[in-house]
């Protein structure tokens, strides 16, 4: 019985995101892409039969029963199946590249192959909505487009791209935004080929723009190299290029008071090409 794994948990990107509409359960209906990259945090599990859930190298401040990963855990744990998980943050919070969702769902997919529990996608994908609508894209472990409140998916391969990722210092409240009164909430849905024709935005940015100007200065900094956008509520913003020495030499250019990563585009989750390894 395989009682280890370390796992990629990857971040994503939004590249674009439209609000359609909002519905009377309070949450707002959408159309997005969402750009899986080779990026991420990194994650240890350890299988035990303790009967107990520990996390180790976490820092948020929130009680670990509150914590995504233990609290996907506890979904999955009955008995005495235990397990030991190691974290590894590479992915700032409060910046829109999906983090604890990410974490969420890599968790998952790691204790169904430890557990031996031969849980379907279908059945993890719903068990990762009832933690977060962003889960079930990584459950799913594909590039996708995505509608509803971001759970009816559509798996998309998408030529590879490399992105230059600015996170200034700030982090942006999801629920502020989608909360807030300035919010465009009544765009069109388009079809999959406008998008790829450059019809697209994200809804969010010029609200995020005005009530954070260090999202501002970032995406105005970036534009002059590339068409700037900001990833889900932000506050994390991005520009895709051709090749990884376009995107380093942008990188290498970034002012002092933010933090940068050049990430490639995949179709496929890491933690799905992992799991198919084993």
């Amino acid at each position: 019985m395989q009682t280890t794994l370390t796992l990629l948990s990857p971040a994503k990107l939004n590249l674009f995101l439209h609000i359609t509409g909002r519905r009377e359960d309070g949450y707002h209906d959408l159309q997005t892409l969402f750009q899986l990259l080779d990026w991420g945090d990194s994650l240890r599990f350890t299988a035990n039969q303790s009967g107990k859930i520990t996390l180790q190298g976490m820092d948020l401040n929130i009680p670990t029963t509150e914590n995504l990963i233990y609290r996907a855990a506890s979904l999955l744990q009955r008995g005495d199946l235990g397990i030991d998980i190691a974290v590894h943050k590479r992915i700032p919070p409060g910046a829109g590249l999906g983090g604890g969702s990410s974490n969420a769902a890599t968790t998952l997919l790691a204790l169904n192959r430890l557990w031996q529990l031969d849980l379907p996608a279908e059945e993890l994908q719903a068990l990762g909505a009832t933690l977060g609508a962003d889960v079930p894209v990584f459950v799913g472990g594909r590039t996708a487009w995505a509608e509803g409140i971001g759970e009816v998916l559509t798996p998309v391969n998408l030529e590879q791209r490399w992105y230059v990722i600015i996170t200034p210092p700030c982090q942006v409240s999801t629920g502020q935004i989608f909360s807030h009164l300035q919010l465009t909430r009544n765009t069109s849905p388009i079809k999959m080929a406008a998008f790829f024709e450059g019809y697209s935005r994200n809804d969010c940015q010029e609200l995020v723009r005005h009530l954070y100007p260090d999202v501002d200065a970032s995406l105005s900094w970036l534009n002059r190299f590339a068409e700037a956008r900001l990833t889900g509520t932000g506050a994390s913003v991005f520009s895709g290029f051709g090749t990884e020495s376009e995107a380093r030499a942008v990188l290498q250019q970034l002012p002092n008071q933010w933090t940068g990563v050049v990430a490639r585009g995949l179709n496929q989750s890491p933690v799905m090409a992992s799991l198919d390894r084993e």
